[in-house]
Order: C-alpha cells, then structure tokens, then sequence
C-alpha cells in the first residue's frame, strides 16, 4: 500500500477547506481511508436502501436496491483497481458513491425530474452526486463531505456541464430512456467542479480511476440483474428467445450487432463450465451454482479488462497517466447480458405502467412543494431556500429536497401534501 500511496501527490489529496490534523489519540487514517468512511456514513448512502434499483425495493426480501449494487460495485472496484496498481480506497469510495444522487425510482425518477427541473439547469444523477459530495452532505460547511481532489475526480463519471455534454441516446440499465445527455455538474456547482477538475487535461477524459468505478458498475449490474431474474423465475438461460433477445440487444444497447456476432457472444459465455445446463429450481445446490456463474463472470470480465490494459501500457494506472481498456469481446458479452435482462425483467407491461404513475408522482409533488414553500421542506433545506435569489434557484432547492427521498419517503410526502 506504501507504494500505491507515494503514486499520489499532494495535489491530490488537498481538500476543499483545509482541515486541522486529527487529535493525537484517534486510529492514525490516511485522507483516501477517510475519503471512504465519510460516504460510508453518509445520509445519502444510508438511503440507497431504500431505492430502486431496477425493480422498488419494497417487492422482494431478495431483489438488489441501490445500496446492495452499490456494496457490489465498490467490491468489483477494488479488486480491479488492486489488480492494476491503482489506490483501492479511491475506485471503492468511488464506487460506493456513484448512485448517490439517484432521486426515489431510480433513472425514472431522474428522468421526471429532469422535465421538471428544465427552468433551472435540467437534472442528472451524477451531477447531483457531486452537489451531495461537494454542498448537501452535512460534514464540512460549504464544502459537503470535504473529499480530496482524487477522490472527487473518481467520483465524477461524466466531467462536463450540460452544455458540453455530448448527446448519448439510447437507454438506462434499468430499461428508461435516456432523457437529454448526460451530464456530471451544474453550472451553480461549477467552482467545486473546476477545483476538482484542477490539473486534468483539456477536454471530457476521465481519471483512470473513474474509469475503474464505471466499469465495475457495468459489470455488476449486468451480471446480477440475469441472478435476480432467474431467482425470480423470469429468466431461464438454458431456454432463451434468441430472436427476442436479440432484437433487445439492438434496439437498447449495439444496433450494429448482427444475429451470427451475437449467437458468437452467447456461445463463448454457454462455454464457461458454470453456465447452467439446467433451469433453476430455487434449491441450495441451484442457488450455489448460480452464484458460482456469478463469480465467474465477474472474474471473466475483471480478467479480461486487466490483461488488455497491461498490454496497452506500463502504467502507472493513476489519474491520467494511464487508461483501462475494455477488450471489444468483452464489452459484447456485457451488452448480451443487459439484453437478457432487459427483454425478459424490464418490459414488463405492469412496470411500464407503475413508472407513469411514478413520474406523475414527482411532478405533482415538485408543483405541491413550490407553492406551498418554504412551509413543507426539510429543516436542512430551509437556509438554501431562504438564501435563494430567484425562481430558478428556488426551484433547484425543491428539487434537491424531492430528490433526496427514498421511494417510500416520496410516496409518503404525495399522500401528506397533495390529498
């Protein structure tokens, strides 16, 4: 660990406000270590678990919500950023808090906000996990969690303002389509942003720790929404609808795979010795053996993604000296795995129907909150609110308060206020 740390400069580890040593008597931390236990401790991280993830997670004792992906994806993280060279706490800190400005229903969520936020800069989950990291978390006063400048540029998987961003298409994890572009700041959050950002080359690269963070959620979630479905009883791998999945594959994910690339893609992954030969039937022996693919997967890609990397440079994988390289095999059996979640988990008519009546949700619950404002708002929000200098900013107070709720928090405020 001594020589990943000395990788790092001082720069690297300033923070926003400058903070006093420790008292003498505390367990000595490095400042990534403490990095980590601030989003760990987090209120924003403590309320992933009560968020969607692709399906609520009310539904199921079972099924993953935004804290479990997010444990898994920070797992994932550091691994791989063990494996490379890279400082651990960082992709991991980064990785435990990619989702944290995800609002109640997920991407959703994101995307009825978004409309509703139109007047004032537009919404984003990214760019709202670095408005909690850098001003809403309550750590440091006007600084949020006070994370060192490494550790904030990890977390920022898109590093561009919304009139930068370049325009994306196509569609979330979960099955929504993509709302605009994607973006990681608000033009309000920009001088946190320019400091973060203090040092980086010109342009939208990203830090290689970054890019660690946002392969390890790829991975994860393509691989353990097939576990969910197949727990659930929606998805069997030894009797696919090949013609189905794979106008999914297309139509969400690669329009330019053709049927015989993809039928090459499944069968590389049938060949992995734990890939079922039986349907699942829910005993301790299915269950082991879908975790075993599990793990297998995880390690395929993880593997995959290390050699090629090591093949393409000498490192070291820090910052911007260094950049992953995700093989083009690899990125295809990720992509198949989403398209068989997403033909047999997210299509659902019934889930088509209740993001409707969630998206109404939010919208009458933002128009309810500004009319009746500051009455109605969080202790915590009040101060942002009576120091907003007009309408728009007004606006984005409400937002960042309807944002912070989980679903049944949301479903909760809409019944109180707008019955």
């Amino acid at each position: 660990m001594e020589e990943v740390e000395g990788r790092y400069d001082e720069a690297d580890r300033e923070r926003i406000v400058p903070e006093p040593p420790k008292r003498v008597d505390a367990p000595e931390r490095r400042p990534f270590e403490r990095d980590r236990a601030r989003v760990v401790h987090a209120a924003s991280f403590r309320r992933l678990a009560a968020k969607t993830q692709v399906v609520g997670p009310q539904s199921d004792d079972f099924v993953r919500n935004r804290l479990t992906h997010s444990l898994e994806v920070a797992q994932i993280a550091r691994d791989l950023s063990r494996a490379l060279g890279t400082h651990p706490d960082i992709a991991e800190t980064a990785a435990l808090a990619h989702d944290l400005g995800h609002p109640p229903y997920g991407h959703n969520g994101e995307r009825a906000l978004h409309l509703l936020a139109a007047d004032c800069g537009g919404f984003e989950g990214n760019a709202q996990t670095l408005r909690l990291l850098t001003r809403l978390e309550a750590k440091t006063p006007g600084a949020g969690l006070n994370l060192t400048r490494a550790t904030l540029d990890a977390c920022t998987k898109y590093p561009w303002p919304l009139a930068d961003a370049p325009r994306t298409g196509g569609v979330h994890a979960d099955g929504m389509t993509r709302e605009g572009s994607k973006f990681g700041v608000y033009d309000d959050d920009r001088p946190a942003f320019d400091w973060l950002r203090r040092g980086a080359p010109a342009g939208l690269r990203r830090c290689v720790e970054a890019q660690v963070m946002d392969l390890a959620d790829d991975v994860a979630y393509s691989v353990h929404d097939v576990e969910d479905g197949t727990v659930a009883g929606t998805v069997d791998l030894t009797r696919l609808d090949r013609a189905g999945v794979w106008e999914t594959v297309r139509a969400w994910y690669a329009p330019d795979l053709d049927d015989d690339a993809l039928d090459e893609v499944l069968a590389r992954l049938q060949r992995i010795g734990s890939w079922p030969t039986a349907a699942h039937d829910g005993t301790r022996g299915s269950l082991a053996a879908l975790k075993n693919l599990t793990s297998d997967l995880i390690g395929r890609f993880c593997g995959a993604v290390q050699q090629a990397t090591f093949a393409a440079s000498d490192g070291p994988f820090v910052r911007y000296r260094a950049d992953l390289v995700i093989p083009e095999e690899t990125s295809a059996e990720i992509t198949v795995l989403k398209g068989i979640a997403a033909h047999y988990v997210m299509q659902a008519d019934e889930r088509v129907a209740l993001q409707a009546r969630q998206r109404e949700l939010l919208a009458e619950l933002v128009t309810t909150l500004l009319a009746r404002a500051p009455d109605g708002l969080d202790e915590t929000f009040l101060p942002d609110w009576h120091a907003a200098a007009d309408d728009a900013a007004r606006l984005r107070v409400v937002i960042d308060q309807v944002a912070s709720l989980t679903d049944a928090s949301a479903e909760g405020w809409h019944h109180r206020l707008c019955r």
